[in-house]
């Protein structure tokens, strides 16, 4: 090699165990679009352990006319994957949460103060349909914060309606959500326009959380690649992030 030639910089992959928890993930088995089984559930596991990732926050949804999971569901299908790692030797914390779709559903286990499946303390994590923006998200807001509860805003970088004026970001913030943004959308899965929302949350400091919201073993190929790897430690850095 001619002493010439120009030296190539080594780009730091990101090491995913930045992140104290993902606080955002499918993998209970057979509960929503997520792992459809227990062996689906192990695999992913695995495979956020094998990135660094050793404790998992599993959230799925709970959605009035689709997916209207409750506690005692999802805590008997964490207990399974639970005892399924134990017996397979896989050493990762696993707790559950849910994501609550703020619908007419979420409002009435509210208002009838059921309690509700937390991350930790008293933060839930919510989202909103992909079709349309809430009407009454200040209403909503209201009643979460009267209920001592601390929203999480899943992926705002997602919601289509959104992407024509990013006051509606700091709009969020201003109800009292903090937001959590998809790993995933870094690295252009979800198409350029939920890339660029994604950019511009971090780029103005507007993120509070990340997630990997995986569904399948799909997900964490892609976020396992290292040019993903290379994009997404751009964004994050050494920063430490999903500490409650």
């Amino acid at each position: 090699m001619s002493f010439f030639s120009k030296k190539i910089k080594a780009v730091p992959e990101y090491h995913f165990a930045n992140l104290v928890q993902d606080i955002h993930s499918h993998i209970l088995p057979g509960l929503d679009d997520g792992a459809p089984n227990i062996e689906a559930s192990l695999e992913l596991v695995e495979a956020l352990h094998d990135a660094g990732i050793k404790r998992i926050i599993c959230t799925p949804h709970i959605i009035a006319d689709i997916y209207r999971n409750t506690p005692e569901k999802i805590n008997s299908a964490l207990g399974i994957l639970k005892k399924e790692c134990l017996k397979n030797g896989l050493d990762t914390d696993i707790t559950a949460a849910a994501e609550y779709m703020l619908d007419d559903h979420f409002m009435e286990l509210l208002r009838t103060k059921k309690p509700l499946l937390t991350l930790r303390k008293n933060y839930i994590l919510t989202e909103l349909s992909y079709a349309t923006a809430p009407n009454n998200l200040e209403q909503i807001s209201f009643e979460i914060n009267i209920n001592n509860y601390q929203p999480l805003m899943a992926h705002p970088e997602r919601y289509f309606y959104y992407h024509d004026n990013y006051d509606n970001y700091y709009r969020l913030k201003d109800l009292g959500f903090l937001l959590q943004v998809n790993l995933l959308s870094l690295i252009g899965h979800y198409g350029k326009t939920v890339t660029k929302a994604a950019q511009f949350l971090f780029k103005n400091n507007l993120v509070d959380f990340v997630g990997s919201d995986i569904h399948h073993i799909g997900h964490i190929n892609l976020l396992t690649n290292g040019r993903n790897k290379e994009i997404i430690h751009k964004y994050l850095g050494d920063r430490i992030f999903n500490q409650f």
